[in-house]
């Protein structure tokens, strides 16, 4: 299974969109939001593209009421977490927060195939040493919107445990 991985939007509905687009044309069969949506209209073009959205609100909550409605009205294609998301997609045990602290925390664990954070709008992708002896993968897609930052997302192969950084096409 492929995913799409997102982060800190701001607003930025094209970007989403775009990011969502290209990952589908990859393989993406979902996509996961790392926080900072903002405003709930900011989701709806990405939604057009089909694919389930795993979202969580980051440090800008935004108007969580119409995140609730949006989702209602998406036919399950949104789905809102909160804070954070525990998620099993592809056989893979999966976290996602916003802050990369708590990211790097959560992989230390060694309790996911799998941590996804954002919040800084800088991409990485690496392996932290977990406290089960083990490495856990955790990636930052960097900032969707291009805030501060090169506009950029994620592409994650879960069968191959492989992961990407894209930067937006023109």
């Amino acid at each position: 299974m492929k995913l799409c991985i997102v982060s800190d939007s701001h607003d930025r509905a094209d970007a989403l969109a775009q990011a969502v687009g290209q990952a589908k044309a990859a393989g993406a069969e979902a996509v996961i939001h790392c926080g900072d949506l903002i405003g709930a209209q900011t989701v709806k073009p990405a939604l057009a593209h089909g694919l389930p959205v795993h979202l969580i609100h980051g440090n800008n909550f935004g108007d969580i009421q119409a995140l609730h409605f949006q989702m209602g009205k998406s036919g399950g294609l949104l789905r809102y977490h909160g804070a954070d998301a525990r998620l099993e997609l592809g056989a893979r045990r999966i976290f996602v927060v916003h802050y990369p602290e708590y990211g790097h925390a959560m992989a230390c664990t060694g309790d996911w195939d799998l941590v996804c954070c954002g919040h800084s709008h800088v991409a990485g992708i690496e392996q932290v040493a977990n406290v089960k002896g083990g490495r856990t993968w955790l990636v930052n897609p960097g900032t969707v919107a291009g805030l501060a930052a090169p506009a950029t997302w994620a592409l994650a192969d879960l069968a191959a445990m492989r992961f990407e950084i894209f930067s937006m096409a023109g």
